[in-house]
Parts: C-alpha cells; sequence; structure tokens
C-alpha cells in the first residue's frame, strides 16, 4: 500500500483555506483529525492544486514563524517526492518530523510512521519498515482502534508482498477487504490499494482468476468515484494481459480504452510535477531546519556526555572511597582483635600507632634525655618521684578530673619542671600523653571485662575516665590504639556472642 500525495492534500488544503479567513491557527492547533477522516477530506485536490498549495502554505508559514504550519506542508511535499521516485528524500522528511520534532498531533505522527514504513520498504530497509509496521499493529490493538490496525495490516500484505512471500500477503490483504468493505469502514484509498495489492499476491500464486476478479471490481469503484492513483495502470496492464492470452477481444480491447483514458488523466495531472517541483520547493529550507535540529541534538549529546562524565567520575571516587573504607574498617577490626586478644592474655602485644619509632631512633633520644636530666635532676629525686607515680598509677588517680601538671607535681612532691623532665626521660612520652595513656590502658582492659562498664553511654565512660568530654576521650583512644571507639566495642561484643 503505498501512501499517496491526497493524504496531505486535507492539511494543507485545510490550512491554505484557513489561511485565507484568518482561522489558520485554530485549524491547525483547534482540530484534530481521526486517521479516517485525513484521507476522507481532499479527494477532489489535483497534484498541481496541492503543490502550489504546499508552497503557499511555506511561504505563509516562514513569515509567521510557524514551525508546525511549515512542517505541514513540507511533509506534502516529501509525499509528492515519494511518488517522483524520491524515496529516500521522502523517508528523511518523514523520520525528521517523526523523531526530531515535538509538535505533531497523534493523527499525524501515525501518518508519518505509515508513510515512513512504505518508504522504507521502496528503498529496501525492510528491517526498519518490519519494525514500524508491528510496533503500529501492536499499538493501535491496545488501544482498540482497528481502522489504524488494518492500515498497519495492509500495509503488512505489501510488505510481504515486496519480499514475494504471496501467501502471507493474500491472508493478510483478505482481512483487509473485509474490514474495509463495511460501510463506513473504509475510505476509496483503502478500498482500491487493499484490492490492487491482493490481486497482485493471486498473480504472485498464479491464481490468475482471482487476480482479474480483484483488478476488475478496482474499475468499477474508478468508474463510481473517479479515484485515480499511478499504480492503478498495473491492474488495466494485467486485464489486458489476461483477456488477450484468452482471446477475449472484447473485453481486451474494453481495458486497452480504460488504461489510455487513466494515462491520460494521470499525466495531466502529473506532467508539470517532474518539472516544477525542484523549481518551486527549495530543498536546502528544509534542510536548513535539519541542520538545527542535528546541532540541537549535538549539543544535547554533549550535555548528556559532560553529566555522564561527571557521573563515572563520581562513580569511580565513590569506589574509590568505599573500597578503602572497607580496607580501613578491615584493618582497624584486626588492631581491634588484636588488643582484645592481649587482654584476655593479660599481656599488652599490641603497639600503639603513634609510637612506632625505630629501637635506634627511640635509644639515641633516650641516652640524650638521660643526659639532660643528669645535669637538672639527681637519680635520687628522680627514683623518688617515679615511687610516688607508681602509687599513682596503681591507686587509679589518674581518672581523676581535672589533673594537671602541676596539681600532680605537688602530689609526687616535686615542681612542674622536675616532673615534665622525668616523665620525659623515664616514660618516654609528653605529662599529657602519660596521663592519656594511662587513662585510655585503663579503658581497654575495663571495656573488655566489664559488661556493665561496656553498656555506659560514651559520655558517661569518658566523664568516668576523667575526660571532660566525649570527643577528647575518642581522640585519645583513637591515638593510643590505631582503632575507633566504636569499632573496638563492636568487636568485643562479636567475640562474646559466639
Amino acid at each position: 500500500m503505498k501512501v499517496k500525495y491526497w493524504i496531505l492534500l486535507l492539511i494543507a488544503g485545510n490550512i491554505i483555506v484557513n489561511a485565507q479567513i484568518n482561522t489558520a491557527e485554530k485549524s491547525i492547533t483547534g482540530k484534530q483529525y481521526t486517521d479516517q477522516q485525513l484521507e476522507e477530506k481532499f479527494f477532489n485536490s489535483t497534484p498541481q492544486a496541492a503543490l502550489n498549495n504546499y508552497i503557499q502554505t511555506l511561504s505563509s508559514a516562514k513569515e509567521k514563524g510557524d514551525k508546525r504550519q511549515a512542517a505541514l506542508a513540507h511533509i506534502g511535499i516529501a509525499t509528492l517526492n515519494h511518488y517522483t521516485g524520491k524515496y529516500a528524500e521522502t523517508a528523511r522528511t518523514f523520520s525528521h518530523y517523526l523523531y526530531e520534532t515535538d509538535y505533531m498531533n497523534e493523527s499525524e505522527q501515525n501518518f508519518l510512521k505509515l508513510g515512513l514504513a512504505n518508504a522504507y520498504i521502496e528503498t529496501h530497509k525492510m528491517d526498519s519498515a518490519y519494525t514500524l509496521i508491528q510496533h503500529g499493529l501492536q499499538t493501535s490493538r491496545k488501544n482498540k482502534n482497528e481502522y489504524s490496525y488494518h492500515q498497519y495490516l495492509s500495509l503488512l500484505g505489501f510488505y510481504h508482498l515486496q519480499l514475494k512471500k504471496y501467501g502471507p500477503a493474500a491472508d493478510n490483504l483478505l482481512q483487509c477487504r473485509k474490514f474495509f468493505f463495511i460501510p463506513g469502514n473504509g475510505t476509496s484509498r483503502n478500498e482500491n490499494y487493499t484490492l490492487l495489492n491482493l490481486g497482485k499476491s493471486y498473480a504472485g500464486l498464479k491464481e490468475k482468476e482471482k487476480a482479474v476478479e480483484c483488478f476488475a471490481r478496482i474499475d468499477s469503484l474508478v468508474l463510481k468515484t473517479d479515484y485515480i492513483y499511478p499504480e492503478l495502470k498495473e491492474a488495466y496492464i494485467y486485464l489486458i494481459g489476461f483477456y488477450k492470452e484468452n482471446g477475449n477481444r472484447e473485453k481486451q480491447w474494453y481495458y486497452v480504452d480504460r488504461f489510455l483514458e487513466i494515462d491520460r488523466v494521470l499525466d495531466a495531472q502529473f506532467r508539470d510535477i517532474y518539472r516544477e517541483l525542484p523549481g518551486k520547493y527549495d530543498v536546502p529550507e528544509l534542510r536548513q531546519e535539519e541542520e538545527a535540529a542535528v546541532n540541537d541534538l549535538k549539543n544535547r549529546k554533549n550535555l548528556f556526555y559532560i553529566v555522564l562524565s561527571l557521573l563515572v567520575i563520581s562513580h569511580l571516587l565513590f569506589m574509590n572511597f568505599y573500597f578503602r573504607y572497607k580496607k580501613t574498617g578491615k584493618k582497624y577490626r584486626k588492631i581491634a582483635q588484636d588488643l582484645i586478644q592481649s587482654v584476655h592474655q593479660n599481656k599488652r602485644s599490641w603497639e600503639p600507632k603513634t609510637e612506632m619509632i625505630s629501637e635506634d631512633f627511640s635509644e639515641q633520644n633516650r641516652e640524650a634525655e638521660d643526659h639532660k636530666t643528669a645535669r637538672t635532676v639527681s637519680e635520687d629525686i628522680a627514683q623518688a618521684v617515679l615511687k610516688e607515680l607508681e602509687i599513682f598509677e596503681d591507686k587509679e588517680q589518674f581518672l581523676n578530673k581535672g589533673i594537671t601538671l602541676g596539681s600532680l607535681a605537688k602530689k609526687v612532691k616535686t615542681n612542674s619542671r622536675y616532673l615534665s623532665e622525668i616523665i620525659n626521660t623515664y616514660k618516654g612520652k609528653n605529662f599529657a600523653t602519660y596521663l592519656n595513656d594511662l587513662r585510655i590502658d585503663y579503658a581497654i582492659n575495663r571495656l573488655a571485662n566489664d559488661k556493665k562498664f561496656r553498656s555506659y553511654k560514651i559520655p558517661f565512660i569518658a566523664e568516668e575516665l576523667g575526660y571532660n568530654n566525649e570527643q577528647a576521650f575518642t581522640l585519645a583512644f583513637k591515638k593510643r590504639t590505631g582503632t575507633p571507639l566504636s569499632i573496638y566495642l563492636k568487636e568485643i561484643e562479636n567475640i562474646n556472642s559466639v
């Protein structure tokens, strides 16, 4: 079934008529025709009149900046191009307005799909045509649109006919004949093309009598409706050959006369189309519009690629963070497990992260500090202070709040400078680290062994350990152990639950 120029005459014709009475916009946007109405409105227009209407419509649309009105004119001209054999040009125009614009209504989109599928068949892009046809069949079946369904079914018959699959073609077209010949269901175009392609299918199957029946009925329809189209000549050529072969001179010459009459009418209608269409219709104008659409599409693609790149980068960063987090979490859990094990074995086998210093460096540092202390604090005083510190540690007085270097110096009966140097020399750390380490070591052991203490909230535990706030406690814990307090507590619960 070929999509002919007459289908678009309705669109362009109505645009021009309404433009003349200053109601073009209302005609375009205010009323939507059904698929069947699109075919019933315009059969009296000739191709020459149609071309003139399209050109006038295009000029008017350009002045008004009306893209949709211009689109309808372009589509009409593309339909005339289809007749002149420029199927690729027709397909390009139909594809542009179907897929790259958003101002065609549903019936017009359906028309474009039918026309595009037909152009694909003519240019032997059978897979693309079949995809459109199947989609149309499924959509119309879903929407319970019998007319649209049989339009696509008729086109499927034409598709099979072009592939020389005459049996499936005849099956499809018989269903269409049954539907379109019910009064009110079909148009002259539906009836004619269904019979034409059905007759050609029968001819392919060598069922000549059935083919002749279809073609003879077409002649009756033409006499009744004056609906004439280019492929009509194929029916008369077959009838002439059939009756010549059978020796029926009367019918042979009858159909010869009918053929010549049809040929004369078609020649009169289309003689000027071949000559005037290229001159009157400036194809580059449409190409400029298409190029603008292509540029817009490129810009959208560029934006898409930018967004996609950002998403990929974000995803990679997230994955990197995630794997680092997993790796770090695994390391933290291992440290916590070692801590718990050392507590249960009554030994301290773990090494604080901040104190991983080489023995040589530590020894050199110790010697330097010893030399310094020897010059400021006597050994007797140092030992006395160390004994006081031992009492301080054994009685867990480091858990008291508000301990300062000055208050502890007074408690161990020395001054702040001496105490600081002794802690630096003999403990290998400054006063703040010394105090924090005592508290954290205590916390490590008690949390592992005291379920009740472990059940307390962190702020309360921090206060029990002598800290002024939760943050100071958790930071000191992480610095001393190399693992967060939360993971240490979680690993204790995991081990105890086994």
